[in-house]
């Protein structure tokens, strides 16, 4: 089942028109939340993400798009599958109702809510090798739009293509003044010494869900120095530890890059952590 504006639909029979805004203008918004043990893990600070993404694309937020709305909404959804016990993927999909070219007729908003089984019921850490690369033929803009998380995402495709091709896990997207600045599925953490740097969002990186728990964690652990600043490719050969952070998958450790191989120790110190907050908070 998905959930349209509120109606709950088998998938096979959902539909949206040929002239929908997302589709044809990538105008269009969305949140991928895990959902496990009964709750939606961070779904205040993805609530908060969403309404200010809206905001900032100048979308009308209806006066019942509440937290406790949204929540139920998605609950209910979840819950037409007979299976509230699952671990289990959301997609939030919010855009601007039909009408218009690039100016828009109306601010309106629609939605869906969709969902996908999940293989585990909370964040672990695969002991995989996992190569990642530059992915070097286009170039995010830093910028407020960037760290949005839009339907616009031909990098990202073209990037996961390139990975594909060429036999590595992911690839390092780059900005306009050449500054790593995230992957291509989640933002990035280099570990040198005992200092821990991921990538300003000023450089473009999405603001990341899982970014903002692992800073709050990090700035409680006091034998390591936290910094967000901006990385150039040649830092990424220097450091001890690369591992790269998302909602669904939590933290992803980087076992090579180039000639250089990476362990995961700081990435085993924190998934207890990521674990316990995903379940408290």
């Amino acid at each position: 089942m998905v959930n349209i504006n509120g109606t709950l639909i088998a998938n096979g029979k959902a539909t949206i028109a040929i002239d929908n805004r997302g589709l044809n203008y990538g105008d269009a918004v969305f949140e991928t939340l895990r959902f496990s043990g009964g709750k939606i893990y961070f779904w205040e600070d993805h609530y908060f993400r969403l309404m200010a993404s809206m905001r900032i694309l100048r979308m009308e937020i209806p006066m019942d798009f509440t937290m406790e709305f949204l929540e139920e909404e998605i609950l209910r959804t979840i819950s037409s599958t007979g299976k509230m016990e699952a671990s289990i993927r959301v997609k939030l999909l919010v855009w601007r109702k039909t009408g218009g070219k690039y100016t828009p007729n109306t601010n309106d908003i629609e939605y869906v809510i969709s969902y996908e089984k999940l293989d585990t019921p909370f964040y672990i850490l695969y002991e995989t090798d996992y190569e990642v690369e530059l992915f070097k033929d286009h170039y995010i803009t830093s910028g407020l739009l960037s760290t949005l998380k839009t339907n616009n995402r031909l990098i990202n495709i073209l990037g996961s293509i390139f990975a594909k091709e060429n036999d590595f896990q992911n690839c390092l997207l780059l900005n306009e003044k050449k500054q790593v600045v995230e992957a291509l599925n989640g933002n990035l953490f280099l570990i040198s010494g005992n200092v821990i740097k991921t990538p300003p969002l000023t450089d473009g990186c999405l603001n990341g869900i899982l970014r903002k728990q692992l800073i709050a964690i990090f700035k409680k652990m006091h034998d390591f120095a936290f910094e967000e600043a901006s990385i150039s490719p040649f830092e990424l050969q220097k450091a001890d530890e690369i591992f790269i952070t998302n909602t669904i998958q939590g933290i992803v450790s980087v076992t090579k890059y180039r000639k250089k191989k990476f362990g995961n120790e700081m990435a085993k110190q924190l998934l207890p952590k990521l674990n316990l907050k995903a379940r408290m908070g």
